[in-house]
């Protein structure tokens, strides 16, 4: 196994996308690498098109999800997970563009560094691929663990999906919940500190996402039900995960209520006032908060025009 880091891929249906992704693997400086591309049922030309790079590129593995697992990625990165090869582990989407220096850095510094993990920024892309610039060596990092676990829940310390790179043993007893549709990654990798392990940041970008309305956030952003509701459940998972670990703290429960007046989600903020036990009247002050915000809002909407009109 030595150094070799497994990227997994998951796909469905991006014939018209996946070569950028793959292109960019093959574009990579550390070249210790194998990619599984798990294919999560797709009824394009994927296979096709993946059969291409597998028979030029024995690095290239193109897999099915194992019908042990449930459709979705979630269940397309655990049989990933349990293919893997590799020392390290680093999640890819099938819509996006890897750095070229992406693998060599993370691998670098987990190196140097004897950290559990490396996250590292993304950059957003709509049409044109962004043009990438050379990572300086070294590159100053910070500590991420369970110290930051506020910083992480509450995304000041965004590890998304694909922008951390982990070594494998942080998946030894935890797996990506199959049940959820979105916001599963962030459940996931909360699970991970919460059992200790320590990891390094750093602020140089090595990943970008492509933004369109066919992708999970997208999805979510444009209203879709079953990606809301998958939220709601990660939402109350962590939150639960947190109070088994005595670390569900004041800020945590007001950054959940929040939350749940965002999401218009009652269920999220009876949960975390109940889970937490906080005092009755904590609890009232933001049960109020949740009733009344939108009559807040105007208000304050209000008192902004009022004072614009008059100035």
């Amino acid at each position: 196994m030595g150094n070799k880091i497994s990227i997994i891929l998951p796909t469905l249906n991006r014939v018209h996308l996946i070569g950028e992704m793959l292109d960019s693997v093959l574009k990579q400086t550390f070249e210790n690498w194998e990619c599984l591309i798990i294919d999560d049922g797709s009824t394009d030309n994927t296979k096709e098109i993946v059969h291409s790079y597998t028979e030029k590129e024995k690095r290239f593995k193109y897999l099915q999800r194992s019908d042990s697992h449930q459709k979705g990625l979630p269940g397309a990165r655990n049989y990933g997970l349990e293919c893997a090869k590799g020392k390290y582990i680093i999640f890819f989407d099938d819509d996006d563009i890897a750095h070229p220096q992406n693998l060599e850095v993370c691998q670098r510094l987990l190196e140097n560094t004897g950290a559990d993990f490396c996250h590292y920024k993304k950059q957003s892309f709509a049409e044109s691929i962004p043009l990438v610039g050379q990572i300086p060596d070294p590159v100053n990092c910070y500590g991420i663990g369970p110290a930051q676990i506020e910083q992480v829940v509450m995304n000041e310390i965004a590890l998304a999906s694909c922008t951390v790179m982990w070594k494998k043993e942080c998946f030894a007893s935890i797996r990506f919940n199959e049940s959820l549709s979105y916001a599963e990654e962030w459940e996931c990798y909360i699970k991970i500190l919460l059992e200790g392990y320590e990891g390094v940041g750093i602020d140089e970008v090595l990943y970008y996402n492509r933004k369109h309305p066919e992708s999970n956030t997208g999805e979510f952003w444009l209203g879709n039900e079953g990606r809301k509701a998958s939220q709601v459940k990660a939402v109350k998972l962590i939150i639960k995960n947190l109070k088994q670990k005595r670390l569900l703290s004041g800020r945590l429960i007001r950054y959940f209520v929040q939350m749940g007046i965002f999401l218009k989600e009652k269920s999220i903020v009876d949960y975390v006032l109940e889970i937490s036990y906080v005092n009755i009247l904590i609890r009232a002050k933001y049960r109020m908060l949740y009733k009344f915000y939108p009559i807040f809002v105007i208000g304050h909407r209000t008192k902004k025009l009022i004072k614009k009109n008059l100035s």
